[in-house]
């Protein structure tokens, strides 16, 4: 079973994190990589304010224009923006010269069904 999805109108190889609760099993080393590469990437500062600031979007994304006054310059911020895609936390949809970026909600269901195990399998 493939833990990549295709998330509609975004780009098309976005991971979703997919793990058990941590108190129902151990994790078995391929889901300790992911979600630790998704942990890792939300422990910088300007990357969870980052994340923060597209979660809580009251459109539900946010234009990179938007969210890069964050204290760092903006090739810095596209670079931390790129980690948040890779670890499958970001979705992002080019609009002609500006990015807009896009939490799936799986994700944050998953990350709160990990933490938690509360929430649907």
């Amino acid at each position: 079973m493939s833990n990549r999805r295709t998330l509609p109108e975004l780009e098309p190889d976005v991971v979703v994190p997919c793990c058990p609760p941590l108190t129902e099993r151990t994790l078995t080393a391929a889901e300790a990589e992911r979600t630790a590469a998704m942990f890792k990437a939300l422990s910088d500062p300007v990357r969870l304010r980052l994340f923060s600031a597209v979660a809580s979007a009251p459109s539900g994304e946010a234009c990179v224009c938007d969210i890069s006054d964050v204290g760092v310059s903006g090739p810095t911020v596209s670079h931390h923006l790129k980690k948040l895609k890779e670890a499958g936390l970001l979705a992002s949809e080019r609009r002609g010269t500006w990015v807009y970026y896009r939490v799936e909600p799986s994700v944050l269901a998953g990350m709160g069904r990990l933490l938690t195990g509360a929430g649907p399998a």
